[in-house]
């Protein structure tokens, strides 16, 4: 499964959930799901405006999560 690492760069670069969600400019329901990873599309804009205010290549806000850890009952 693919998620977003915005959560993790903003820690890193000490910056605020609040002060991404004010230069992204969408709702905050959207922005929510959009940095928790529960949204299961993506619009290029918003890739873009990620990689732009947190000045990373879009290559680093996506990384790889294995779910085979999940038990089956």
């Amino acid at each position: 499964m693919v998620r977003l690492r915005v959560l993790d760069i903003l820690e890193e670069q000490h910056h605020t959930k609040y002060w991404l969600y004010k230069q992204m400019e969408m709702s905050y329901q959207n922005f929510s799901k959009l940095i928790n990873n529960e949204t299961r599309s993506i619009r290029y804009e918003n890739i873009e405006k990620l990689s732009r205010f947190l000045d990373c290549p879009v290559g680093d806000l996506f990384e790889t999560v294995d779910t085979s850890d999940a038990k089956d009952a």
